[in-house]
Order: C-alpha cells, then structure tokens, then sequence
C-alpha cells in the first residue's frame, strides 16, 4: 500500500462535499470536502506502487481545469486512469450541480 500527497493552489471555494465511486476490485472511491484555505490537498492511498508519475500527470491536469480549494482523498484499488478521470469527472458534475 502506498500513500501519495501533492498541494495545489485554488482559485474558487467549494461549499459542499462530495462522495464518489466505491474502494473495490479494479475501482476507487473519492471524498471530497471543502478546503478552509485557497488550496487543494490531495492524498492516495493505493494498492498499485510505483505510479506516482501518472497520478501527478492526472491531478496536475485535473487542477489546471478545476482550481478548486478541496480536500480530496482517494482510496484506489488499482483503478486506470481512465475510470480515475471518470470519477473526477462525475465529482465535478455533482459538486458544480450542488454549488
């Protein structure tokens, strides 16, 4: 198990949370919550080691589209890339819907 952090500046606040997808075979689960300063924090916990490259790559352009002050733990159980954009994608749309 390996747990992966990285901070990123914020431009818009966030005012409810958010709870997406399930920790499963081959899936994650997000939790969002919103940040009390004008960054996001994210934090992994995941199965797969030795990845820490593609979930920057994901997250760097992720903040750069949504600069968002969160809170966002991540608890993978060696979901792709493509099902982690998904599940960020499916945060946005219920945080964005709830704002």
């Amino acid at each position: 198990m390996e747990t992966i952090m990285y901070e990123y500046a914020a431009e818009r606040s966030l005012t409810n949370s958010a709870h997406i997808g399930v920790a499963a075979s081959g899936d994650l689960e997000l939790l969002l919550e919103p940040s009390e300063n004008r960054s996001a924090s994210v934090k992994i916990r995941t199965t797969a080691n030795g990845f820490e490259d593609i979930w920057k790559a994901v997250f760097d352009r992720f903040f750069a589209r949504y600069p968002i002050a969160v809170k966002l733990e991540i608890n993978d159980f060696g979901a792709t890339p493509g099902v982690v954009n998904l599940r960020l994608a499916q945060a946005m749309e219920v945080l964005e819907h709830d704002n």
